[in-house]
């Protein structure tokens, strides 16, 4: 039977009694990120527990984030990974990202963060460049800049291992990727990023219809 639920804030809220199982750590981070500008950059704690679940079910060890905010996903995944697990930061800001190394910290969880500041394009190039580097990734979330998402992807793609997992946020973009006639310019990239995604035999996917979007692809 094809149902559609539509979900109602009522509904919503069951969802998170009957799932969520949150922390006090990551409550207090949420709390400190929304009364700061560009709290809706945040993911949400059902987002942030989808992506522990995940990074649990692969069992994953060495990981990648681009884009970390004050770091509500990335304390996600530095808390699920084991103790010899790391996972690798990009971000531009060292403003936000030291609220996110702050928070790590508390977690126990700082010394499995390799943080890495400046443009993440050039970092994941070095990082590429790196003895060991491609193929040996088993997770990478992807939460940037909507216009690089191809550039991440095929850096993403590049050093995921066969059977590794990676996670793009935001690739309904308020439902604007539906609309032929936008000129948002985040909507268009994210359209054809769809799209290229759609016919590309390199991975598996699924495009969750979940917050805001996520796509979850799987290196072939």
């Amino acid at each position: 039977m094809l149902t559609q639920v539509e979900l109602s804030d009522h509904l919503s809220e069951y969802v998170r009694e009957v799932s969520l199982r949150d922390t006090p750590l990551l409550a207090e981070l949420r709390a400190e990120t929304i009364a700061m500008p560009l709290a809706t950059m945040q993911v949400s704690a059902e987002q942030g527990q989808f992506l522990s679940t995940l990074v649990r079910a692969l069992g994953a060890r060495q990981t990648l984030e681009v884009g970390v905010f004050t770091g509500y996903s990335l304390l996600s995944t530095a808390l699920a990974l084991p103790a010899d697990g790391r996972v690798v930061a990009c971000d531009i800001s060292p403003e936000w990202t030291s609220v996110a190394m702050k928070y790590c910290a508390r977690g126990g969880v700082a010394d499995k963060v390799d943080l890495r500041l400046g443009d993440a394009k050039e970092t994941l190039r070095r990082l590429l460049g790196e003895e060991g580097a491609a193929g040996s990734f088993d997770f990478a979330f992807i939460d940037a800049d909507k216009v690089s998402y191809e550039e991440y992807y095929e850096a993403a793609l590049e050093l995921l291992r066969p059977g590794g997992t990676m996670v793009f946020d935001n690739v309904l973009w308020s439902g604007l990727v539906a609309d032929p006639a936008t000129t948002d310019g985040d909507a268009v990239a994210l359209r054809e990023f769809n799209r290229r995604r759609h016919d590309d035999d390199r991975i598996d996917l699924s495009l969750l219809p979940y917050a805001d979007g996520l796509t979850v692809a799987v290196k072939r």
